[in-house]
């Protein structure tokens, strides 16, 4: 048997060298339809020229000479766009399993659970996750296994255990007080946030993740009610910052989200309260938002069935469509606004769904797409390496049936994804 498992390996080794070697070469794409979402433009008939996991070429198709042996993807009269970008998400959450039922998953479980999620959100067309929040560093794992070749899975930037006050969103109110349950992220003071910091950078994380207001689905906090102060705040970012990481600020409420802006972060989640002083100040220091506007659906109709608190489901009902309104009124007014859906409070693989309610609620597809692609690339750090289909950018590549610019839902059903030159459904 030993002798047969060696044999085995020897053979995977030989594939998997094989199917490098495959990667490694130059390949052909040719886009009957590409969507140039840096300038905002559709464009007929070009080639996509990739050698290894990187595009080296993108030019009209009568001016590209492809040798006749060439490795040649033809996707024919579909539309091809960058791979998308989702830059809230969760991986490593379930979401059959909300309120008292998430009692019952252990780390290990989590990271299975990350591990079946990850396939799914890349073949449903998102090529790069930000992960913001996981328990014990699973999305740490996920992303260097995901990196190192072991699993199937969009890039991650993850943030490990997102920071919160004692009894806030980011601690865990579910447990009776014998039990003495805290939150990992949980710190208090100044001194407390940056050690804090300092630790969950320690541990791999890309991106800071902390919760400046309360939350729908946490117990017995008010959803709007800022939690963390400012002096916290300016803490924690300051310490973030000069570590070289993004900070995301949960934030519902509006005085929490003028602080969290005044303290420097470089995103607001959620932002479903936000006044016109939060948007003066988004605009004025160039804070993103990250509104999750389809998920109300989502909640409104199964939440009940999924485990949600009744108390859970009357947040929601009270902010679901002051955020939509307070989407539509951010954007016009010129806040940067990026693709972001709280994926795990609804299945993974219906990321897309959001686009619909992004153009419902002020935006054109364009602008809903670049949301997800230039605009997140540039929050998420990878401005010259995701988010578009040029010369010098990873071969991160979708396609779909038909023309999103004249019906968005069309994402929701994506045909063809390569991420770094590999097909992964074709």
């Amino acid at each position: 048997m030993r002798n047969g498992l060696i044999c085995m390996g020897l053979l995977c080794a030989v594939f998997l060298a094989s199917v490098a070697s495959a990667d490694a070469g130059t390949r052909y794409i040719k886009a009957g339809h590409l969507l140039d979402v840096v300038n905002g433009k559709l464009l007929d008939n070009q080639v996509i020229v990739i050698d290894g996991d990187t595009i080296s070429r993108v030019a009209p198709a009568g001016s590209v000479s492809i040798p006749a042996a060439a490795d040649v993807i033809d996707l024919g009269a579909m539309t091809v766009l960058p791979g998308l970008i989702d830059m809230h998400d969760h991986l490593t959450g379930d979401h059959r399993l909300h309120g008292y039922s998430s009692l019952a998953v252990s780390i290990p479980r989590e990271a299975l659970y990350g591990a079946y999620n990850a396939g799914i959100t890349l073949r449903a067309g998102f090529t790069s996750v930000r992960n913001v929040g996981a328990s014990g560093y699973t999305d740490v794992a996920l992303r260097d296994a995901i990196n190192d070749g072991e699993i199937e899975g969009p890039r991650i930037r993850a943030s490990g255990p997102a920071l919160g006050i004692t009894g806030g969103h980011c601690d865990n109110n579910l447990l009776p007080e014998e039990f003495h349950a805290t939150g990992e992220g949980v710190a208090n003071g100044p001194w407390a946030v940056r050690a804090k910091v300092r630790e969950v950078i320690k541990y791999g994380a890309d991106v800071i993740k902390f919760c400046a207001t309360g939350g729908v689905l946490s117990k017995g906090d008010s959803v709007g009610g800022q939690q963390y102060t400012l002096e916290e705040m300016q803490a924690l970012v300051n310490e973030a910052h000069q570590h070289g990481r993004k900070v995301a600020a949960h934030a519902h409420g509006a005085e929490g989200i003028i602080a969290a802006i005044t303290a420097g972060v470089d995103s607001i989640e959620h932002a479903s309260l936000v006044d016109d002083e939060g948007i003066r100040l988004a605009k004025q220091n160039g804070t993103y938002f990250v509104m999750d506007i389809y998920n109300d659906t989502f909640i409104l109709e199964h939440g009940a069935e999924v485990g949600m608190l009744p108390e859970s489901l009357e947040k929601e009902r009270q902010i679901g469509q002051l955020q939509r309104d307070n989407f539509k009124k951010a954007f016009k007014s010129g806040v940067k606004m990026a693709f972001g859906s709280d994926g795990a409070v609804y299945p993974h693989g219906d990321n897309a769904k959001q686009f619909a309610y992004m153009v419902q609620y002020g935006m054109t597809p364009m602008q809903a797409i670049q949301a997800a692609t230039v605009k997140a690339a540039d929050l998420l750090g990878w401005p010259d390496k995701v988010g578009q289909i040029s010369a010098g950018y990873f071969a991160d590549i979708i396609a779909v049936s038909g023309k999103p610019l004249d019906n968005v839902r069309v994402l929701e059903n994506v045909d063809f994804v390569m991420k770094g030159g590999r097909v992964y459904k074709d």
